[in-house]
């Protein structure tokens, strides 16, 4: 039982994801976050105003299940598996935030400038949370998916599409980490 409540290898959850892959494409289903929004957005009823939204999400209602799967992992991960002691972060990392004026996680998991609960009580970080949902929403949208679709799904179906977004993922996250995170903190 110990097994279930520490940190898997990435062997152990890369097989497992591997699995649940060859399941999906044998069933002929696909998978990714962002399409249960929509899902959700039909089942509200917004089909009857936007014509994106209509259509049968009757058909991906098992992958509402993902969501709950996601919700409830998080839920165990947080109540059971959030022990930091198992987390190593890199002496280097904890340097170069603290030259951005974030301090060390000090036994969590997160910094609490960047993570806690006084972020809501700057309306820059409030600011800056509301572009940045923005910013994903239509970056979903405009690529198609999100990262989970495209780089789990896509490239498990040797999509090429998804492997160029992908790779605009990665080299997005180049330019938040190095170029754009340290000019906004």
């Amino acid at each position: 039982m110990n097994i279930i409540f520490q940190t898997w290898p990435w062997y152990v959850s890369g097989f497992l994801i591997g699995m649940i892959m060859l399941s999906l494409i044998y069933f002929g289903k696909t998978f990714g976050m962002s399409s249960n929004l929509r899902s959700l957005c039909s089942m509200a009823g917004l089909g009857k105003r936007v014509a994106f939204f209509d259509f049968d999400w009757k058909a991906q209602r098992w992958n509402l299940v993902v969501v709950l799967g996601a919700m409830l992992g998080g839920f165990v991960a947080v109540q059971f598996m959030s022990d930091p002691s198992n987390v190593a972060i890199n002496p280097k990392t904890i340097a170069q935030l603290a030259q951005l004026g974030i301090d060390a996680p000090n036994g969590k998991l997160m910094p609490d400038a960047l993570f806690g609960p006084d972020i809501f009580s700057s309306p820059k970080t409030i600011l800056i949370l509301l572009i940045g949902g923005v910013l994903i929403g239509f970056g979903t949208r405009y690529a198609g998916g999100c990262t989970s679709g495209h780089a789990i799904t896509g490239l498990s179906n040797l999509q090429i599409p998804s492997l160029k977004a992908v790779i605009g993922f990665f080299i997005g996250g180049l330019i938040m980490a190095y170029l754009l995170f340290p000019l906004i903190f």
